[in-house]
């Protein structure tokens, strides 16, 4: 996939009932589907959004208490890891 000078910034704006919309290049990058829970996250003059996840279920193993996820694997997002560190990597141009 070649590299988009839009991936990585972008600019969107705040309606008058308050919503924003998420681009749908992030959209599709990141798996959001329409449904999906965001965290919003305000700290030193930022706002982040990421995917709601539930708490890890504490589980005693052998002993030991293990955290394991709870989500469902049906709703976990497809991501091409491979296609996300090849972007990665072209983000700077080589030296």
């Amino acid at each position: 996939m070649p590299f988009k000078w839009y991936a990585h910034t972008m600019t969107t704006t705040i309606d008058k009932a308050g919503r924003v919309v998420i681009p749908a290049a992030v959209r599709e990058r990141l798996g959001l589907l329409p449904g999906t829970q965001l965290t919003v996250t305000a700290d030193d003059g930022a706002v982040t959004l990421s995917p709601a996840v539930p708490s890890p279920q504490l589980v005693r193993r052998h002993g030991r208490l293990v955290a394991r996820p709870v989500c469902n694997r049906r709703s976990l997002p497809k991501i091409d890891v491979a296609r996300l560190i090849e972007e990665e990597r072209n983000r700077w141009p080589s030296i």
